[in-house]
């Protein structure tokens, strides 16, 4: 279900804001102001659907009269030419929100898309897909509800509810040793924090078997062989995530050396939007 909080809410201010600026003119214009009207929301390529639950969020800030009957249900795999939702309600209501609304979902339902592509490509295996905090910025939680829409879990949402050390980190603190042992003093009492350690090297991972604390070992840019010699010296110790370089290409590959995790960026940041539209018509009437 999609979390609507106050971020989301003033996004879709802020989306509405920017695009109807001081009004519809064109709208204000040509169109008479108690005109009503319907439009169909439709699908444009096959792909997953996502983000229905915006289209009340959008259309109900021009004017709470909108009335919006979903076709279909958010996450299912639609096919070209299929009538997602039925809008109705005042023309100027539905004129003014159209490209809001498009925008949304069309940039949600690609991030699902290209999510599930990726979920698909290792079925069978025990890995799961992670997504990554390379998401637009301001669209932090509807990204990561996109892929989760898409068959991807959630990692960390931030920096602040997971610890993630990584190489940077491991630099400032003087070595992996001394960087697991600064957080895990600092995590006393806070036992559901969990703690992920990035390795760049075998030697690595060896070094973060010898912390006490840590959850997870990150592989970061190992080809898919070195994954498969890190999975079998951690041999359940920790869980495993392979991240860096991770491709629609190669992620089987990953997935078949036996990793827990992977973790791909491009589920977000190189997502493309679907092709939806909303075509409007005059409701017959009586």
């Amino acid at each position: 279900m999609l979390p609507i909080d106050s971020s989301i809410i003033r996004l879709i201010q802020f989306a509405i804001h920017e695009d109807l600026g001081t009004g519809d003119i064109t709208s204000e214009f040509c169109v008479l102001h108690d005109a009503t009207a319907a439009a169909r929301f439709i699908m444009k390529q096959d792909g997953i659907i996502c983000g229905l639950p915006i289209l009340p969020l959008v259309f109900r800030k021009f004017s709470s009269d909108v009335d919006i009957n979903i076709k279909v249900n958010e996450g299912d795999r639609i096919t070209s030419g299929t009538v997602l939702a039925l809008v109705e309600g005042p023309a100027h209501a539905l004129l003014a929100g159209e490209r809001t609304a498009l925008n949304f979902i069309q940039r949600m339902s690609g991030v699902a898309t290209k999510t599930r592509q990726y979920v698909d490509e290792i079925a069978g295996t025990k890995a799961r897909v992670l997504d990554t905090r390379k998401t637009i910025p301001g669209w932090r939680l509807l990204d990561k509800y996109a892929t989760s829409v898409g068959g991807a879990l959630n990692h960390r949402v931030g920096l602040y509810d997971m610890v993630m050390i990584k190489d940077n980190h491991i630099t400032a603190c003087g070595g992996i040793r001394e960087a697991v042992e600064k957080v895990v003093a600092e995590l006393r009492g806070r036992p559901t924090v969990k703690v992920e350690v990035e390795a760049r090297s075998l030697d690595d991972v060896a070094e973060i078997l010898e912390c006490k604390g840590v959850h997870r070992v990150m592989f970061d840019n190992f080809v898919p062989s070195a994954v498969s010699e890190g999975v079998q010296l951690v041999n359940g110790q920790l869980e495993t995530e392979a991240s860096g370089g991770i491709t629609f290409d190669n992620i089987r590959a990953y997935a078949d050396a036996g990793v827990d995790f992977i973790s791909v960026g491009a589920i977000t940041h190189s997502a493309t939007a679907l092709d939806i539209s909303m075509k409007l018509f005059v409701p017959k009437q009586g």
